[in-house]
């Protein structure tokens, strides 16, 4: 078997890459869009200051599924407790079918805004399509499927590239903090932060991690096969910075486009993606309304399998269930029998009279009560001999991680005071 380290760059792309493009899902596009509309160009730093600490989190994500031969929820049960792995799955599911319901609802409306016709009729035709894809394509196939759909990302940049922008003004904001004592400033900060670092992306790329391991041919989970650490262990640093930039790109383009087109031009409050679409029209023309609609499709293909399939994954583990997407349905029925679940909750919230950003405002809280524990959990894993091995994060990783962690703690604390003292 070639070694991992003769490929190009590119074919070592695998979970870190389609976990950074699924970052940027129709939800997060609209917590962008908002950031950009309300702010200007004053909060692009923060997406500077969350990259290390995306990279980190994410790389000890992968670092323990590899290692392991084990997925985040697996650990948590085996070295934790059942209970916390039970709780862990309870949140962080009902978090994926809000957010679910979310992205179809937003890939609806975006063809609606271009085609007409239903929202509903559009959100159930992608549920649909996104199941039929999940259940009968293999893990490898569907793997590459999604690293193709990541390139609709690419029409965002376009996006940033059609509006006005003054990108010595830009990039000066981005490389120095500008903050703004508000509420409405803090709490779009928070869901910027939450956005960013959230559950399921633990869960996917630790998983995806699992299953490359399983599939490919002469590999095994690197406490029994540390020989393959040096080449793995590489691939998984490159895999995950390059995920991780692209979903940080991308995020600085949405914010940087909703900044110049809709902030300098008076359009401050954004809900939806749709929203942030139809007001580009006027300002940016057409073709940079179609472009972002278009982009809102492309993520919501790529985001909502991952949603979904970190859910089912994350129950198959607590539960003890046989799972993997490139196992058929019959012999895996109870992981797909989830999934399956999942995306019917998700398409069931379209039709519920609760408006959009309702439904990101408790997917957001929902995901901050599962992040910080399971955070703390995977930084006391990382270095935990008997969980890793001789492969332990190194100090500075743990210690970047740990600031990761401590950032979502303070995030979620501020969130809730924030939402309790009101005004």
């Amino acid at each position: 078997m070639p070694d991992a380290d003769d490929a190009p760059w590119y074919r070592r792309l695998g979970p870190g890459f389609i976990t950074g493009a699924a970052d940027d899902d129709p939800s997060g596009i609209a917590t962008y869009a908002q950031a950009g509309a309300q702010s200007g160009t004053s909060m692009l730093w923060t997406l500077l200051l969350t990259l290390p600490l995306m990279i980190a989190i994410q790389l000890v994500s992968a670092r323990l599924g590899r290692v392991s031969g084990s997925g985040v929820v697996a650990n948590i049960r085996r070295h934790h407790s059942p209970w916390l792995a039970y709780a862990f799955v309870a949140l962080v599911t009902l978090a994926n079918v809000i957010n679910v319901g979310a992205d179809i609802a937003a890939m609806g409306d975006s063809i609606r805004l271009l085609l007409g016709g239903s929202t509903a009729l559009y959100a159930c035709g992608f549920a649909v399509v996104s199941l039929v894809l999940q259940v009968w394509m293999p893990y490898r196939r569907y793997a590459r499927y999604l690293q193709w759909v990541a390139l609709s990302l690419l029409a965002y940049v376009a996006t940033a590239f059609v509006v006005k922008v003054d990108w010595a003004h830009a990039l000066h904001d981005t490389v120095v903090p500008k903050m703004q004592w508000s509420k409405d400033y803090v709490m779009t900060l928070i869901a910027v932060f939450g956005t960013t670092i959230s559950p399921y992306l633990f869960v996917w790329q630790a998983a995806g991690e699992v299953e490359e391991t399983r599939l490919a041919e002469g590999e095994e989970p690197l406490k029994k096969a540390p020989w393959q650490a040096d080449a793995q262990l590489a691939r998984i640093r490159l895999d995950t910075t390059v995920g991780m930039a692209v979903s940080a790109l991308i995020a600085f383009c949405i914010m940087l486009t909703a900044a110049y087109a809709l902030h300098t031009h008076g359009v401050t409050q954004i809900e939806t993606c749709a929203q942030a679409a139809e007001a580009l029209k006027p300002i940016a023309g057409r073709f940079a309304q179609m472009l972002f609609a278009l982009g809102v499709v492309g993520t919501g293909l790529l985001a909502v399998p991952v949603l979904a399939g970190s859910a089912a994954y994350a129950a198959a583990e607590a539960f003890r269930w046989r799972r993997s997407l490139e196992d058929r349905p019959g012999r895996a029925p109870k992981f797909y029998l989830f999934l399956a679940l999942v995306m019917l909750m998700g398409t069931g919230m379209v039709f519920l009279p609760v408006e959009p950003f309702k439904l990101l405002y408790w997917a957001a809280v929902l995901n901050g009560l599962a992040a910080t524990p399971v955070m703390v959990m995977l930084q006391l894993m990382s270095r935990r001999k008997t969980v890793m091995g001789p492969f332990r994060s190194s100090p500075v990783l743990h210690g970047t991680a740990w600031v990761a962690t401590i950032c979502m703690c303070a995030s979620t604390l501020l969130f809730f005071a924030l939402a309790v003292l009101g005004d």
